[in-house]
Formats: C-alpha cells, sequence, structure tokens
C-alpha cells in the first residue's frame, strides 16, 4: 500500500517491487472506502489465485517476530510503502489495517538503501523489507530474493551517481 506522495518519488522502491515480483500488487492511497480495503486485503486478486482464503500479515513493527507459524492459512503480505508519520496516519484512516496481525522482523544487516536516511538504524527500505519478511515466511527462502537485492544496489548505486 503506497501512500500517494511515494508515487513520484524517484528514490521509492516500492515501484520495483510491483515490477519484479509476480504475485506483488502496488496500490496508491492514504485512505480506502472500508470495502474496497477488504476487497484489497481477503478477495482473489487473480484468476490464478486459489478461492481458499488468505490471511493479510501487516509488516509493521509491534508484532510476531520470526514465522509466524500459527497462522496455516496462505498468507498475504500487507507493506506499508510511506515515511514513517505518514504509514501512522495511513494506520489511523484506516482502522482495518491496524487490527491485522503484526509481522516484525527480525534483526537485520545495515541497509543498502543509502540515498535515503533512516532515522533508526533498523529502518530498511519497503523492497529490502519485503524481501527480508518474504525469506524469512517462505521456508528455506532465506536466498531467494537476494538478484532482487542485487539488482537494488544496482538501482541506488546510479542514484548515487546522479547525485554526485
Amino acid at each position: 500500500m503506497q501512500h500517494p506522495l511515494e508515487v513520484k518519488n524517484a528514490k521509492g522502491s516500492a515501484m520495483l517491487l510491483g515490477l519484479s515480483l509476480a504475485k506483488c500488487r502496488v496500490v496508491i492511497g492514504e485512505a480506502f472506502d472500508p470495502l474496497t480495503l477488504e476487497r484489497l486485503l481477503y478477495a482473489p486478486w487473480l484468476d490464478t489465485d486459489p478461492q481458499e482464503n488468505v490471511t493479510p500479515l501487516l509488516l509493521y513493527p509491534g508484532g510476531i517476530v520470526g514465522s509466524p507459524s500459527i497462522i496455516t492459512r496462505p498468507l498475504r503480505l500487507i507493506v506499508i510503502d510511506a515515511t514513517w508519520r505518514k504509514s501512522r496516519k495511513m494506520l489511523y484512516l484506516n482502522p482495518v489495517l491496524a487490527t491485522l496481525p503484526r509481522f516484525s522482523l527480525n534483526t537485520m544487516e545495515a541497509s543498502r538503501y543509502l540515498v535515503r536516511k533512516a532515522q533508526r538504524p533498523e529502518q530498511r527500505s519497503t523492497l529490502e523489507a519485503t524481501c527480508a519478511a518474504l525469506g524469512e515466511l517462505e521456508a528455506g527462502a532465506d536466498l531467494k530474493y537476494e538478484p532482487l537485492l542485487n539488482a537494488f544496489d544496482g538501482f541506488v548505486d546510479a542514484l548515487l551517481a546522479r547525485e554526485i
């Protein structure tokens, strides 16, 4: 879920996720109609999706750390692409989001995202956080997202070269 102010940001990483992951869907907005939000969270997105219910899991601090083995249905990882301030506002404006079970990342290595300054060392770009979460949630997928992260390194290098 991408905040509208992030859409045209040349340094944004959510667009790269949308282009790189087959089952990724980027939805733009700050406040969503409750019915629309329910459909985004629970309904199948593609004709190939199983008709089985999914469990939306919000990637956000303050939740389960590590793989949520208590949830057995297929998971849909919900990621908010916004500044921390705007992400808190999105939770406030969309009460359904605030009620979702949360998933928090285990300790991560230093951020590769050198074009934006984080307020705290554990903060990551949307792409880095999503890759880390998917790697933790998918059994045996520790290195599955490394090629995407390597491509992200090239994206960051190109941005840094433009700023010099």
